[in-house]
């Protein structure tokens, strides 16, 4: 290591990121310097795998509120894909920075000894908005490592070992979750997967009952079952009427678990607080995730009924300990969001707006025949094309016109508008015309 040379590069950085403005050298060189960057220490392929922006290079991220986010050089740009999710209440809500700011001025993390007051107050408001008698949380940071937790909770809790997931599916990439995930593209790197995983097709309730029987003919014992609400990378799949209380059904038939994975339909997005809401379904286990931390802070979490929490009281470290779980900034921020998500009843503004946009987009589709299908909840909006190079291009012009939008993970033929809640009526009417403008470009082409 040559310290010299790297505390001259840190304070360097550092100069950039405390500086209220930067000159147009400066501007220039943090793009020059994330290109760079990219290629020699993160990875060279992300640069070429953006589904919106191709091989554009000229625009990072330095700036966001609401809505909207800037570049280095102030370019704005309306924000339609949030994140995946995180941003349903916008960027750095003045309201979740108030508050991570305040709990930073008293302390940062815990000991990981003392009982941290703030993971308690946030497990006792998730018991009180979570369905039916949900109680005990497990609070974590990313999203594959709550499906982790999730699955560790079921096996242990029932003492059974199979779990039954959905073709196309999407829970994560870490070794539970990827097992756990319904898209070949992400399994087949690291085959053979953790043992005791069967795919069944998403929304079809007859096979998720064949696949328990016939598992438990053959002498296994079937600890779960793990289901989106609405499949959100493999398209925006909303599924048949009836499905999830089918499904909630056959668990307790054959005394399986149901856990739901709520990391980007939940806190509101698709018009209800939590979309199995939509059904009147109680969960085992509900995962949450993304939007959680009010777009501020990461966290994530479990939440699960008292009676699956027997050998967690025998033993509390024997699901896990990680050691960022439950820190007090994250816990503030989400604190934050569950309070701002209710007293601005958060997911009516989703459901009034994404109705509002579904809508348009449906007059849209008439008049432009490559635009196969419009559907979705609240603001988890999937606009189906004919194909994966109409979608992107559709997602190009919009780029090019600033806004943002993308595919779902591994292709561009279902564009996906997940907006935050607080996008306004006039922003979105700007997204709409955009939109038209470029499927009228669009349509001698495709």
């Amino acid at each position: 290591m040559d310290k010299a040379s790297v505390l001259k590069e840190s304070g360097r950085i550092l100069d950039l990121i405390l500086k209220k403005e930067l000159n147009q050298e400066e501007k220039d060189r943090v793009v020059s310097d994330a290109v760079e960057n990219y290629t020699g220490y993160v990875n060279p392929a992300i640069l070429q795998v953006r589904k919106s922006v191709s091989t554009d290079y000229s625009f990072v991220e330095w700036e966001d509120e609401g809505a909207v986010f800037r570049d280095t050089h102030g370019v704005e740009f309306i924000d339609c894909l949030g994140g995946f999710g995180i941003y349903m209440l916008g960027h750095r809500n003045p309201h979740i920075v108030e508050i991570v700011k305040a709990q930073l001025d008293r302390y940062a993390l815990h000991s990981q000894e003392l009982v941290e007051p703030l993971r308690g107050y946030l497990s006792k408001l998730v018991a009180l908005i979570t369905p039916g008698d949900i109680q005990y949380s497990f609070i974590t940071n990313g999203g594959a490592e709550a499906i982790e937790m999730a699955l560790k909770l079921a096996r242990l809790a029932s003492g059974k070992t199979y779990f039954i997931s959905t073709v196309n599916a999407f829970h994560g990439k870490s070794m539970g979750a990827v097992s756990a995930t319904g898209k070949g593209v992400y399994r087949e790197p690291y085959l053979p997967l953790i043992p005791g995983f069967q795919h069944v097709e998403y929304g079809d309730a007859e096979a998720m009952e064949k696949a328990i029987k016939n598992l438990i003919a053959v002498g296994e014992t079937v600890a779960g079952v793990i289901i989106e609400p609405i499949q959100g990378e493999a398209g925006i799949i909303l599924p048949p009427e009836g499905y999830l209380p089918a499904v909630r059904e056959i668990c307790d038939r054959y005394d399986v678990l149901l856990i739901t994975d709520e990391i980007q339909t939940g806190m509101g997005r698709t018009g209800t607080l939590w979309a199995v809401e939509h059904s009147n379904v109680v969960p085992d286990i509900l995962v949450m995730g993304k939007a959680f931390g009010g777009g501020v802070m990461p966290i994530t979490g479990i939440a699960a009924r008292p009676k699956l929490w027997d050998k967690m009281l025998e033993n509390p470290w024997v699901l896990g300990s990680p050691t960022f779980g439950g820190n007090p900034l994250s816990c503030s921020a989400a604190i934050g969001a569950i309070h701002y998500t209710l007293e601005w009843d958060v997911p009516g503004m989703a459901a009034e707006k994404g109705n509002y946009i579904m809508d348009k987009l449906k007059e849209l589709q008439k008049q432009y025949p490559m635009l196969k299908d419009i559907r979705g909840k609240g603001l988890l909006i999937g606009m189906e094309f004919e194909t994966d190079e109409a979608g992107f291009a559709l997602a190009k012009s919009m780029f090019d016109q600033r806004v943002l939008v993308a595919g779902t993970l591994n292709n561009s033929r279902v564009i996906r508008i997940e907006p935050p809640a607080v996008i306004t009526m006039e922003q979105i009417d700007t997204v709409l015309t955009c939109m038209e403008k470029t499927l009228k470009e669009l349509k001698g082409k495709f």
